[in-house]
């Protein structure tokens, strides 16, 4: 889905004469056009699938060079804001991350433009489409799928703004900068529309896509779902996930199911499987110098450039406090109480130790995710034999000791699966699963503890948990488990609802750890303020970079609006988009 992207992102946002948004009307492009663009040259069936493939590349954020601030996986929005990791790397190598992580950031840090430049550059793009497809002369059976597929991803991108700043501004295709209509206000709520594009697209698709990286049926009624669980719309999502743990299957036919091995959400070469209900597509050494793989992540590798994957660049690392998270009771139960972060159940580390000084790993029960999920020093890294600890850390005293682990490739994939015509081998065919199946499992289970059968809730986990219990799902070493795994399933009842809600949350907090998920559920489930706080007691005691920082709701469940789109969406000296509260 993504070949050509550069070629085709260019066009998409040079025909019909609409560049949509502030952000587009002066710092968007920067180069002169190679050419000039008309209705003729989209009014073709050709032309809007081009179009359509321009809207489909931005999935990523990368709309011009590569811009990990707006990454679709979230890493700083999503897990370090949340509290699954530290910026890391030192302090000074991307600093605008360390107000973000402390919840202390400014209308005016750039991160945010450039995440809300690359989500309005999308939603921009899937108005294109649906500007040409009206005038196109295309065949009639193909016309509602692609104007489908345009209304999915103009839902997702609002749904990644919705996600972020709340009061954002709904574009559809109407607006038009020659008609200088593109001033739009934020000051109407939008999920109606989001909720609108993606029923549409529910309605319209077709469970066979052919192409992978298509968005079908199915993958629309889990973006319907994923709109309803955020406004807590449990009696509308119920049936829809139900519907999808039924019959859902992939764009080629295969029904839906977890992997029976964790790992391979995370492999590029056991990518598109049966567990991806949607994902952001990754390919290398195409000739696009790795603009097609996934640049989001491309800080996130150990620091080192010899002996290490990627050779930069030390970002993304995981904190204690979701390492001890994994900590599990002898009977292989997750520690529901919070206690994990207490005395001899807090996750030994290497912390202030010399990669050249002896150091044995944490030798009490664990859930086998960790290792997955987590780099940490003694435990096989993949192929790369055991992380070594500190000389893969550019300064523990500000990112802590452990490496990311779920966007790294294997040692045997180097230049193979990773693009070697750039300055790194961080660029790497690894997909970024939007949405897994995973995740759909823990949303029921989540619409029945609240609205639904408590047992209900406890067969979804368990689902969940007997993935990760298999054997196949755990990192050996050699013949043998490189930890001491102990996990089982919940084999007695919940015994209230309390205890099944803590349960569902806690699940989401393992399986997905990392996947830049974490902030986006605190904040939809009311929680954010409470554990966060409760985060930064705890692991401002390990990390100085945490100390006196404080998470103040509600200012703090969403970003602030961009400063430079406030002042560009004025006219006469009045602003279109108004800030967020306490900003």
């Amino acid at each position: 889905m993504k070949s050509n992207k550069a070629i085709i992102g260019l066009l998409s946002m040079a025909v019909v004469s609409v560049v949509v948004l502030y952000a587009c009307k002066k710092s968007f492009l920067t180069r002169e056009p190679i050419g000039q663009l008309g209705d003729a040259d989209v009014a073709t069936q050709k032309g809007v699938e081009e179009l359509l493939i321009g809207a489909y590349a931005i999935l990523d954020g990368n709309y011009n060079d590569f811009n990990w601030q707006a990454s679709t996986t979230n890493w700083v929005f999503g897990s370090i804001a949340g509290g699954d990791a530290h910026k890391g790397s030192d302090a000074g190598d991307q600093a605008d991350v360390n107000p973000i992580e402390r919840y202390e950031s400014l209308p005016t840090n750039d991160y945010y433009n450039v995440k809300w430049k690359a989500t309005y550059d999308g939603v921009a793009r899937s108005n294109n489409v649906l500007k040409a497809l009206a005038k196109a002369d295309v065949n009639e059976e193909d016309r509602p799928i692609l104007r489908a597929q345009a209304r999915f991803l103009r839902g997702f991108y609002h749904l990644e703004a919705k996600k972020m700043w709340n009061k954002i501004p709904y574009v559809d295709e109407s607006i038009d900068y020659v008609a200088n209509n593109y001033k739009v206000s934020n000051t109407e709520d939008a999920w109606p529309k989001i909720e609108a594009d993606f029923k549409a697209a529910y309605d319209s698709l077709p469970a066979l896509m052919g192409q992978v990286g298509r968005a079908n049926k199915w993958a629309a009624g889990a973006f319907l779902a994923k709109t309803y669980m955020f406004q807590k719309k449990y009696a509308e999502a119920k049936p829809i996930l139900e519907a999808i743990i039924a019959s859902g299957t992939n764009p080629r036919g295969v029904k839906y199911g977890l992997e029976t091995r964790y790992q391979d959400n995370y492999n590029a070469e056991t990518k598109n499987g049966k567990e991806s209900v949607f994902a952001v597509q990754a390919s290398v050494n195409d000739g696009g110098g790795g603009a097609n793989s996934n640049p989001g992540s491309i800080l996130n590798f150990p620091h080192n450039s010899v002996g290490a994957p990627g050779g930069c660049c030390g970002f993304f690392q995981p904190t204690q406090e979701l390492v001890n998270s994994f900590r599990t009771t002898a009977t292989g139960l997750p520690l529901l109480d919070g206690s994990y972060n207490q005395g001899a159940n807090q996750v030994k580390s290497d912390f202030g130790i010399a990669a050249t000084a002896a150091f044995t790993p944490d030798a009490g029960p664990l859930d086998p995710r960790l290792d997955w999920t987590v780099g940490r020093r003694g435990i096989p890294y993949l192929d790369w034999g055991p992380h070594p600890g500190m000389s893969w850390i550019r300064d523990q005293s500000n990112g802590g000791p452990y490496s990311p682990k779920k966007n790294v490739y294997y040692k045997s994939q180097e230049k193979v699966l990773t693009d070697g015509s750039s300055w790194t081998n961080g660029l790497t065919a690894i997909n970024f699963i939007l949405i897994r199946y995973a995740d759909v499992l823990l949303w029921a289970a989540e619409c029945e503890v609240e609205i639904g059968s408590l047992e209900k809730a406890r067969e979804y986990v368990n689902m969940v948990r007997e993935r990760a219990k298999n054997q196949a799902s755990w990192v050996m070493n050699g013949a043998n488990p490189a930890a001491n795994y102990v996990i089982d399933t919940y084999n007695s009842a919940f015994p209230d609802q309390a205890t099944a809600r803590r349960a569902v949350h806690m699940e989401r907090k393992l399986e997905l750890g990392m996947e830049g998920h974490r902030f986006f559920d605190l904040v939809r489930w009311g929680e954010a303020s409470s554990t966060l706080n409760a985060y930064i007691a705890y692991e401002s005691t390990i990390m100085g970079l945490l100390r006196g920082a404080k998470f103040t709701e509600p200012k703090n469940n969403y970003y602030p609006i961009p400063q430079r789109q406030i002042d560009l969406s004025a006219t006469n000296g009045v602003s279109a988009l108004e800030q967020n509260p306490d900003y």
